[in-house]
């Protein structure tokens, strides 16, 4: 890629980042920052590599829709918005990797789409929910403690990572069974 306006950093080469410090913090430093991220678990192995026009809240949507991977990040900031700078470090890194990581391949939607609370029907909520003499309200109602029920699950294993981060999901969607980020 012959582009002079910045010379593509190897990912082996970036040091790692806590994703969660030791104040149980996310890197502060990464607000409002434009930038390619590669987010890694425990050992450190590339699960996906993404970018964004604020790192930061990027980040923050990972970790509460994958809270058991997210361990360790390499980043690397731009500072103009440039679409074709940023796809040209994801696919340098991707390929640097040698393979696809999981979170770029099938799994892509659990790691940028909102979470489907509706994935974690009981059977009996599920014969609820699909019962012809149940009406939109009620339907609407059980999603809704069916995505709050998700949603605790979330925040109690974010507790137990330590994090610190005011964690606050849209409200208006839980009546559809999906959690996101307000």
């Amino acid at each position: 890629m012959t582009n002079t306006e910045i010379q593509i950093p190897e990912l082996s080469q970036l040091e790692y980042l806590p994703y969660v410090d030791s104040e149980g913090n996310l890197p502060l430093s990464l607000q409002v920052k434009i930038g390619v991220y590669g987010i890694f678990d425990q050992e450190k192995e590339l699960l996906f590599v993404g970018y964004s026009r604020d790192v930061y809240q990027s980040l923050k949507q990972h970790l509460v829709r994958q809270p058991n991977s997210c361990y360790w990040l390499k980043v690397q900031t731009i500072e103009r918005p440039n679409r074709s700078i940023l796809e040209g470090i994801k696919a340098a890194w991707i390929n640097e990797n040698g393979s696809l990581p999981i979170g770029n391949g099938g799994a892509e939607p659990k790691w940028n789409q909102p979470i489907d609370a509706k994935q974690e029907m009981t059977e009996a909520e599920r014969v609820q929910y699909q019962d012809p003499l149940i009406d939109e309200v009620a339907k609407e109602k059980l999603l809704k403690n069916i995505a709050r029920r998700v949603e605790a699950n979330i925040l109690e294993v974010l507790k137990t990572r330590g994090l610190q981060e005011n964690i606050r999901f849209n409200p208006k969607l839980k009546t559809s069974g999906l959690l996101d980020l307000k």
